[in-house]
């Protein structure tokens, strides 16, 4: 770790500037992560995309040997110590090997990352060392498949509230499940469940290891017919009766809702990674198509309504990697520093992952989202073709509708983004208050007409990164003011505030990863320039459009005219960028190269 890099604190970006050369991007690989991308890459191309047509047919038991030569080449534990069995490599390298192999089919996507995520990281980061010994080793090289039993009928995004009961047995030695678990990943093959269940009348929720033996009370639905996901083992799981030693209790009783949300955060931030390269290659295919099919005597790639989605899919790419990977950097970072003051790798990979739940959530939402619309603008590019099953793009589009519901609902996402915001302020881990408190000084200041000097690469557009932190402080002044405390209730508020707040760091990350790449001197960067600004561009329009709703609802008469003014001073450009010139630039370069070159 670069010792003299800056790390700030989980969402503490809203009200600092941070550095360029203080964030991460995929330029900064190392030759042994190239390498391992490219080893990913290469068994992707083979084994998952090359069979694409077959993970389309429910064909599970493809999805199982995918799973098993995964694991024989480490894919399945590169996070996982050394010394329980895996290549023991930094969290940026997981988040890497998640990202390459995750793209080609969302069939193995989802089983790999049920398997490497909330199937094995429970009991890496909660087991005590006998049952890491027992367990990981055999689930980091594939020897056994893992799942994870928290969802119940009655018990979705409320997961606390689950039903399914773990009594203690007479002599004492065993704990008797019974319940029922839905919507279960790899339930069809895992050999270890991760199962949630409460004790007697426990509020919170305790966590068990049990072992998938159908002598043992435990019976499996039927495959689930989705929309997606073809190949994705996808059952209802029944226990009744079923006898876990006392030695599977997972960590400490009624820990399991701890387990259960911080093993979500993990997964939110893989889940936001794993879009990246489906949405490459979605973006790959339609250029190659748009290239290939021939309209009124031309490339279809040549007409603007064409190319210009090709641009506005990339610069959505472009910008949702330069975020995942550098809070992934920022999570690596305090797992170090973590470490380096004492803590062992368990504590620290838990400490660290929670001081990033923020960006984690973000990340969550707006790469789900932008792999759905991605995916939905490549069908239009392929017209007719698009919607037929002997394209790509048609199951590419349906295995990335899940992807906005699990591991927590978006909407339950940019709530707990924003909850999470709040409980830092009131701890005092990020200053919101204070710096509310400028904001507001600022706006009954007499404002300056002098025009900056905007000489230099990105320094206004920085200007309004700046500017669109002043409106997230002045709108959630506003909210705090109306509602107080009762704030956390108005959800319509909160998700509005949750998406000028996602804006903001995205729009912020493309802007640092391009004038880190310009600055040491990869002067090739027009391309990337040209996204970053459209990015930020395309943001402003977004967060204008939610500033006015919120203003409008929280504010009236004088206020809302004083809130109103503030946001047309924020909102300001001095040299208002050109968006369909931007696009064309864009468009120009993926055309020309057959695919996203960036």
């Amino acid at each position: 770790m670069n010792n003299t890099k800056e790390i700030t604190r989980g969402g503490e970006f809203i009200v600092k500037e941070t550095k360029c050369e203080n964030i991460f991007t995929t330029e900064d690989f190392s030759e042994e992560q190239k390498m391992m991308r490219d080893a990913v890459k290469e068994f992707a191309d083979k084994e998952i995309w090359s069979k694409k047509d077959e993970f389309e047919k429910k064909n599970f038991q493809l999805t199982v040997d995918v799973m098993k030569k995964a694991g024989d080449l480490g894919f399945l534990g590169v996070g996982v110590p050394e010394k329980y069995g895996g290549l023991g490599m930094p969290f940026t390298s997981t988040m890497l090997v998640c990202d390459y192999i995750s793209g080609s089919s969302g069939s193995t996507s989802t089983a790999f990352g049920a398997h490497t995520g909330i199937g094995t990281m429970p009991i890496l980061l909660y087991g005590n060392e006998s049952q890491k010994q027992k367990y990981i080793p055999k689930l980091a090289t594939g020897e056994f498949f893992g799942a994870y039993c928290l969802t119940e009928p009655g018990a979705g995004s409320d997961a606390n509230s689950g039903k399914t009961k773990a009594v203690l047995s007479e002599d004492k030695k065993h704990y008797l499940i019974t319940g029922q678990k839905i919507w279960i990943s790899n339930a069809g093959f895992a050999d270890i469940f991760t199962v949630f269940a409460k004790i007697e009348d426990d509020k919170n929720l305790t966590a068990f290891i049990v072992p998938n033996d159908p002598e043992n009370g435990i019976t499996l639905g039927n495959e689930e017919s989705k929309l997606g996901l073809h190949s994705s083992s996808t059952r209802q799981v029944f226990f009744n009766e079923t006898k876990v030693p006392i030695e599977n209790m997972l960590s400490e009783r009624e820990n399991g809702f701890k387990i259960a949300m911080n093993a979500l955060n993990i997964g939110r931030i893989k889940l936001a990674v794993a879009c990246i390269d489906a949405e490459r290659r979605i973006i790959n295919a339609a250029t190659n198509y748009s290239n290939e099919r021939v309209q009124f005597n031309k490339k279809i790639s040549e007409f603007g309504a064409v190319s210009q989605k090709l641009a506005m899919m990339a610069t959505d790419l472009y910008a949702g990697e330069s975020a995942t990977y550098r809070a992934a950097k920022d999570i690596e970072d305090r797992i170090s520093i973590l470490e380096s003051e004492g803590k062992n790798h368990q504590e620290a990979e838990l400490k660290g992952v929670e001081e990033y739940v923020i960006e984690c959530s973000m990340l969550k939402v707006a790469l789900s989202d932008d792999a759905q619309n991605i995916a939905d603008e490549a069908i239009q590019i392929y017209g007719g073709m698009g919607y037929s099953t002997e394209t790509p793009i048609e199951s590419a589009w349906r295995d990335s509708r899940i992807a906005r519901i699990y591991e927590g609902t978006n909407e339950i996402n940019r709530l707990v983004s924003i909850g999470m915001l709040i409980k830092k302020a009131l701890k005092g881990h990020v200053d919101l208050i204070t710096e509310a408190e400028k904001v507001a000084e600022e706006l009954t200041g007499i404002p300056s007409f002098d025009v900056p000097d905007f000489s230099e690469l990105f320094s206004e557009e920085k200007n309004i990164i700046k500017n669109l932190k002043k409106i997230f402080l002045m709108l959630s002044g506003a909210g705090m003011k109306k509602f107080g405390l009762e704030l956390e209730k108005e959800q319509e508020v909160l998700i509005s505030i949750a998406d000028i707040m996602i804006k903001i760091y995205i729009s912020e990350s493309a802007i640092l990863r391009t004038e880190k790449n310009f600055k040491r001197g990869d002067k090739n960067q027009e391309g990337q320039i040209s996204m970053s600004q459209l990015y930020l561009y395309e943001a402003v329009q977004l967060i204008e459009k939610r500033s006015k709703e919120l203003i409008y609802s929280l504010a009236e008469k004088e206020e809302q005219k004083f809130l109103l003014m503030g946001l047309k001073r924020f909102l300001k450009y001095h040299n208002y960028p050109k968006p369909i010139e931007l696009k064309r630039k864009i468009s120009k370069m993926i055309i020309e190269n057959n695919s996203y070159c960036f």
